[in-house]
């Protein structure tokens, strides 16, 4: 609850010079929203909100990404000189719910325009399964349906408007999802620099569409896979599996760094007999000594899917299409859509 107090005068005052000086810090930064060259200076806070950007703004922007190449994105801490560029971008691209650290300097920076992810779909809380949370959604529903449900018994409303405080933020992991996130991006270019409006539209629905066709690619290569569970280090598949009628088991949670207990990784190698599961899945970005051992204790193979939140010579692609494509090479391999 929210409680209102009196204020001194001699407050309110020293408020209003306070207040001068926010907005005349806003005017003098103006300059800085742009190069020399008059692009827009963008930042982003990892690599999908990286790709977005890239993509949609085109030769009309200069991006700036928080998260390098190799470092794992969840538990960055920002530098000095990070935070100056936040203050300093004209707009700022990123995603709630991924990296804290982040998510509160963007909340003060003083740049005039921000697109958050998280207010551009409905984000949802997957089991280790793939499936909604009991107070997240109903299962089977679609995202419609899944709203009407908002105001009944048990589903809880949070301030991050996501429907639960651990809602998972992976949605760029179903092509579906991003997509939706696209469109919101680009209608945040648009407001940040009408000059080019009509580019960034047209460099949005090019994106969609390739976001389009990549999730029939997905819909078509998954359809006759034999066994529908997976295994996988770090549980960011929850909305892939969701799309895709799969089964996710995650050794660890939505964090990559959690320790599973030795119950869990029993309750996966039981899983793993009863649904016939080939392979375990591991990551670029974080350790695949756990996954390596189950693997080893169950006989099962390894494999690397990515959850793309950073693209690095390990990669298996150069950018966000080639390694979607590729984990779903990996997926059927392991499913055995053959």
């Amino acid at each position: 609850m929210n409680v209102r107090r009196l204020i001194p005068a001699t407050a309110v005052a020293g408020a209003g010079a306070l207040g001068l000086m926010a907005v005349s810090a806003c005017t003098t930064s103006g300059a800085a929203e742009r190069t020399d060259d008059g692009r827009l200076q963008v930042v982003a806070s990892f690599y999908p909100m990286q790709y977005l950007a890239e993509r949609i703004g085109g030769d009309h922007v200069a991006v700036t990404t928080l998260t390098k190449p190799g470092v794992e994105p969840h538990d960055l801490e920002l530098k000095p000189r990070q935070t100056a560029e936040l203050n300093d971008a004209g707009l700022i691209v990123s995603l709630r719910g991924v990296q804290p650290a982040v998510d509160k300097a963007i909340e003060q920076a003083a740049a005039p325009h921000k697109v958050d992810a998280a207010d551009l779909t409905e984000l949802r809380h997957f089991e280790g399964g793939g499936h909604d949370h009991d107070h997240g959604g109903h299962e089977g529903e679609t995202e419609a349906e899944h709203a009407e449900h908002a105001d009944e018994p048990g589903h809880e409303e949070h301030e991050d408007g996501t429907g639960d405080e651990a809602a998972d933020p992976h949605l760029w992991l179903d092509p579906v999802k991003y997509a939706e996130v696209a469109e919101g991006v680009g209608a945040g270019f648009e407001k940040a620099d009408p000059a080019h409006a009509d580019d960034y539209r047209k460099n949005t629905e090019a994106l969609v569409a390739e976001l389009t066709a990549l999730d029939a690619e997905f819909e078509k290569g998954l359809e006759k896979a034999s066994t529908r569970t997976f295994i996988t280090t770090h549980s960011a598949f929850g909305y892939l599996a969701a799309r895709y009628g799969l089964e996710q088991e995650g050794i660890s949670g939505v964090g990559p760094e959690s320790e599973p207990s030795p119950a869990r990784i029993k309750e996966l190698q039981e899983i793993a007999k009863k649904d016939r599961v080939t392979t375990v899945f591991f990551e670029t970005l974080a350790s695949d000594r756990t996954a390596r051992t189950l693997a080893d204790d169950t006989g099962l193979a390894t494999d690397v899917l990515d959850p793309l939140e950073g693209i690095t010579d390990k990669s298996r692609g150069d950018d966000y299409l080639q390694v979607m494509r590729a984990n779903l090479a990996a997926l059927q391999k392991a499913l055995g859509t053959s």
